[in-house]
């Protein structure tokens, strides 16, 4: 089962084992993680799952869709390496997947 570490803002890591197939802001809900709302619940509708990907994860994530990206646009505090959690599935071949956590989401 693939573990996904959450870097809070202050720098606290938190790690989850995540079934695969389920996407990341899942799995921070369902672990209790604070810092991740996913207040729509996973349909791209609001941007309140966002997470700064670790940049040595990056190129192993299929890229945003435009959908994704349009909603990145309303994130707090953008940068490159911003994605929404509930866009990242996890598979084996994230084990190790690091994110690190807004400041805050809205």
């Amino acid at each position: 089962m693939p573990t996904v570490y959450f870097v809070d803002a202050d720098g606290g890591q938190h790690e989850a084992e995540v079934d695969v197939g389920t996407n990341v802001m899942e799995a921070a809900t369902e672990n209790f993680i604070d810092g991740i709302v996913g207040e729509c619940g996973g349909v791209l509708s609001c941007a309140t799952c966002h997470v700064y990907v670790d940049k040595e994860w990056l190129s192993k994530l299929p890229d945003a869709s435009e959908q994704e990206e349009d909603m990145l646009d309303m994130a707090i505090e953008p940068e490159d390496n911003s994605r929404l959690s509930c866009q990242i599935e996890m598979t084996e071949a994230l084990d190790g997947l690091v994110v690190h956590l807004p400041k805050r989401q809205f």
